[in-house]
């Protein structure tokens, strides 16, 4: 899609914080989406930071909690919230589990989180999600990899085939890792008729890999180009939100706020009318 296609679309800085804006179209009802890679709750802005702080990655530090605050601050504008490089409550984070910690400070009443990646206590890698409607069922899929320790959540919201489904994602790092993957959660998708897929997928808009992601899947990339990493200096989209074409999407945009070493993502997008019933409970 060309970015003439879409009502909005641009970069917001921290001292624009989103804000929900009541439709024009009050029948056709809204949802605002964000993927955000949080990095454990590290904060980057020197590519030296991945050594200096390096140590964060096993150790606690009483900055982590600050900065968490600091993403609650911006998760609670949105409805539904895909997190990647979370941790369950190790030591690292100080035994506290970052996707429930946001969701109390944010104040979002449903919540979950998959660990794909269990150290013990010294590290729970996980994805998350937060969510102001309540899911109707969650599936964990472990994904295939030569190296184990990825995996993907599926939420669904409502009952019948007109169901809501969220997929929420962290692509594996190499590449023949990643197709692998690619055609796993392409074909869970392509059973969705309505469907979000939002994550660090580890991989740009104009690479083999999402061509086929969108072959497979159905899905549909509403605009490429929008860098998220690093954050203190954004040349690569590898972020991304894709969607089923039965959701309309108003606006899309990456997000200023460095509190990682990813930019965050957002969209907002208006549900088809067989889903009105969902948008009531947000």
């Amino acid at each position: 899609m060309r970015s003439s296609d879409l009502d909005v679309f641009a970069s917001v800085s921290p001292d624009s914080a989103p804000a929900h804006t009541a439709t024009t179209m009050p029948y056709l009802p809204r949802l605002r989406l964000l993927s955000y890679n949080i990095q454990s709750g590290i904060a980057s802005s020197r590519y030296r930071h991945y050594l200096t702080r390096s140590w964060q990655h096993v150790l606690p530090d009483s900055r982590r909690l600050s900065n968490l605050n600091r993403i609650a601050n911006l998760v609670r504008h949105f409805d539904l919230v895909g997190l990647q490089e979370t941790d369950s409550g190790s030591f690292r984070s100080g035994f506290v589990n970052q996707t429930e910690y946001l969701a109390l400070k944010a104040h979002f009443p449903s919540w979950y989180d998959q660990t794909n990646r269990n150290l013990g206590m010294f590290a729970q890698h996980s994805i998350g999600f937060l969510s102001r409607l309540q899911p109707t069922e969650i599936v964990e899929h472990k994904l295939p990899g030569i190296i184990p320790g990825r995996g993907t959540l599926g939420i669904k919201f409502g009952d019948s085939n007109d169901a809501l489904v969220l997929f929420i994602v962290h692509f594996a790092l190499g590449k023949r890792a990643r197709l692998q993957q690619i055609l796993y959660v392409g074909e869970i998708i392509r059973t969705c008729r309505h469907a979000i897929l939002m994550g660090d997928l580890n991989f740009q808009s104009d690479c083999e890999e999402m061509e086929l992601l969108l072959a497979t899947s159905g899905l549909r990339e509403p605009i490429s180009g929008l860098h998220t990493f690093p954050s203190w200096r954004p040349q690569r989209n590898i972020d991304h939100i894709l969607v089923s074409p039965s959701l309309r999407i108003v606006n899309v945009s990456t997000l200023n706020y460095p509190y990682s070493d990813h930019l965050p993502i957002s969209m907002e997008i208006v549900l088809p009318q067989e889903l009105a019933q969902l948008n009531a409970a947000a």
